[in-house]
């Protein structure tokens, strides 16, 4: 059915959650998977026309990025491994998520994206927005939205 399956995560509690749902979802299908943490583009910081002396260069903030991402990707990938399920993993930087989101799928060629919601509907939803609904909307793979049930 599924072969390769996109897991993103941004170290949200839901995200990683769904990610460990897509993993025994990927194993059911014996489908490996892709993980994938995307993170904001580098902006320097500014106040007014006034750029800070000492700040924290692009070099530096990717490599806190992508080490933030190894720490993500390390349960997930060890949980992969234990039960074995193929897996490999993609920091990215972008401003939209969700268009990064379906790039890497493309890239990597997955044939599904399993991805975590809050569920918020309504106002909520159009207040926060939403990585989700914005996949959902732009997306030409099929995705399996995994809704934390609240007790």
């Amino acid at each position: 059915m599924y072969n390769k399956i996109l897991l993103p995560v941004d170290g949200s509690a839901l995200s990683l959650s769904s990610a460990n749902a897509g993993l025994e979802f990927a194993q059911q299908l014996t489908a490996s998977i892709v993980i994938a943490f995307i993170a904001p583009t580098f902006q320097y910081p500014m106040y007014g026309e006034f750029i800070p002396p000492v700040t924290q260069t692009e070099e530096e903030y990717q490599a806190a990025m992508r080490a933030l991402g190894d720490h993500y990707f390390q349960t997930i990938k060890e949980s992969a491994n234990m039960i074995g399920v193929a897996v490999q993993s993609e920091t990215t930087f972008s401003d939209s998520t969700a268009k990064e989101i379906v790039h890497i799928a493309g890239q990597y060629s997955c044939d599904l994206i399993f991805m975590g919601s809050h569920g918020r509907s309504g106002l909520g939803n159009f207040l926060l927005g939403s990585v989700t609904t914005k996949v959902l909307s732009i997306c030409q793979i099929p995705v399996l939205v995994h809704r934390i049930k609240h007790r």
